[in-house]
């Protein structure tokens, strides 16, 4: 064996083991000693990803399968960072790449199925999922995967136990441990708990992982009803997660103010027979975990209506055809029932035999006032909760989807007062009883009522079949997904009193006036 494979052998084995700064050094070696070698140039980039350095990553690995066109193990790992990144059409085409070069080859599988469960494509995402473990059925990540897309079809106990193999084959893998975490009460005892722990008193983790970890400490010590331990794990999991990301907090308070600015009652007046006459779509928008999933499961039970969840459709189309906000200004009624036209017709096709569509994407908050506009005969939702007890909420939860306001006390508080006084803005120039606010503590408490207030809005005859929204089948993607299984409860109501003590920061960016 030639000194740089010897030395490429120890690196892979400190990588393995997690000890990415010395595998990096001892990578770096052998490239120097052999510039072209394809597995530490391979492996390299694999590293990349795992540091969260994306660009290096793609560029060693892109260069890499240029040269290398039927390496199909460094086709599949280029896929996963691209779809990391956001690129997720180009990681399709290229997990597609590595299929018809080895079709059983589970890691390009696995990666597909992520896709295809991203897309609602279930039963194509489990059967990638199927293949890669009939393929490699000590997969634990493949299990992991498919244990969440069984979790959003509400099959909890297919999904457990999915889980608790997945942990078994990798006991240290901090993105199933935080899934089991997601998806179990943890009480005393639990053998994972004190995993974490160990895996927490570790100095040696990715901070990816480690913010996993801190995560699913969280959510183990607020099952067991241990505040300071639960807030302790919390803060450094959302701390380390702000580390990761760019949030300009002066921009994006600028951005309210000028939507403020552009969105005025003879704005508004000018354009308000512009707009197409669907009453095809409901919006239900407003902060995250605010209730909005429980609002539009009880909608989908009616026979009448599909949830489609978040679709980010009309904020991709609108966004396409308009500079925002101040664009809007140049709309005519043309540009306005064209925009709405493309957004109905992707709602068509993605339920043509429903009479109404759910569209529960929160960040369309910002965008209302177009909403209105586009659709003026279209339902809007807004739901509200406590602003304590969402904010905690969102800041117990490490989410997918890309919320960089939500890992800082403060700076969610002075999100949360400027969607507050955003949405105020909308009640007070759009039509009165335009949009509809529902508060999920109303519904926790006089459920009959509250559905049928919801019904009425939007247009619909009353259906008994939304008291039971419990026993609906279809998908649930978000991090609701186990409650809206459950009857109505309140033990989510007031969840904030227990950890005041911890919410100084929070309470005081609320008790702000919002406009900064």
């Amino acid at each position: 064996m030639s000194e740089a494979e010897t030395l490429c052998a120890q690196a892979l084995r400190q990588h393995q083991a997690g000890q990415l700064e010395a595998a990096e050094r001892l990578y770096g070696q052998v490239l120097q000693a052999e510039p072209g070698h394809f597995g530490a140039h391979h492996m390299l980039g694999v590293l990349r990803h795992q540091q969260g350095r994306n660009d290096e990553a793609l560029a060693l690995l892109a260069a890499l399968v240029a040269e290398y066109p039927q390496a199909v193990e460094a086709l599949s790992n280029y896929a996963a960072v691209l779809k990391s990144t956001g690129r997720t059409q180009e990681a399709l085409t290229v997990y597609e790449q590595a299929l018809r070069l080895q079709p059983d080859h589970a890691g390009a599988l696995n990666g597909r199925g992520a896709i295809l469960l991203d897309a609602n494509r279930y039963d194509e995402a489990l059967a990638d999922y199927d293949a890669a473990l009939a393929a490699q059925p000590d997969f634990a990540i493949a299990l992991a995967n498919r244990g969440r897309a069984l979790q959003f079809l509400g099959r909890f106990d297919e999904a457990r136990a999915d889980l608790m193999r997945a942990l078994a084959l990798a006991p240290e893998n901090a993105g199933v441990c935080l899934d089991y975490a997601e998806t179990t009460t943890m009480m005393p005892g639990d053998p994972v708990l004190a995993r974490l722990e160990a895996l927490a008193a570790r100095g040696d983790l990715p901070v990816t992982e480690r913010i996993q970890i801190e995560f699913a400490l969280g959510k183990a010590h607020a099952d067991r009803k241990d505040e300071r331990r639960c807030f302790a794990h919390l803060l450094r999991g959302n701390a380390l997660k702000r580390t990761q990301l760019a949030y300009d907090e002066a921009q994006n308070a600028r951005l309210f103010a000028r939507i403020r600015a552009v969105f005025t009652p003879e704005l508004l007046r000018g354009k308000e027979d512009g707009g197409a006459p669907s009453r095809r779509p409901i919006f239900i928008l407003g902060m995250m975990r605010s209730g909005s999933t429980l609002v539009e499961q009880i909608l989908a039970s009616h026979p009448a209506v599909h949830g489609a969840g978040e679709l980010p459709a009309f904020i991709r189309i609108a966004s396409g055809a308009v500079a925002y906000p101040e664009g809007v200004a140049a709309l005519d009624g043309m540009s306005l029932r064209e925009l709405a036209a493309r957004y109905d017709d992707e709602l068509m096709r993605l339920a043509p035999q429903a009479a109404r569509v759910t569209d529960k994407m929160p960040s369309n908050f910002f965008w209302a006032g177009l909403i209105h506009l586009a659709f003026p005969h279209a339902a809007i939702i807004h739901t509200v909760r406590d602003p304590l007890d969402t904010c905690l909420s969102c800041f117990s939860k490490l989410f997918i989807e890309d919320h960089p306001y939500a890992y800082d006390l403060g700076e969610l508080g002075r999100f949360y007062k400027r969607y507050e006084n955003l949405m105020a803005h909308w009640h007070a120039v759009l039509p009165p009883g335009r949009i509809l606010d529902v508060r999920y503590e109303d519904v926790v408490a006089d459920l009959e009522n509250q559905a049928r207030r919801v019904v009425t809005h939007c247009g619909l005859d009353w259906d008994e079949r939304c008291l039971a929204f419990h026993r609906h089948a279809r998908p649930v993607r978000t991090a609701s997904l186990a409650q809206v299984r459950q009857p109505i409860y309140g033990t989510a109501v007031g969840r904030a009193r227990a950890y005041e003590a911890f919410l100084g920061p929070l309470k005081a960016a609320l008790s702000t006036s919002g406009s900064a």
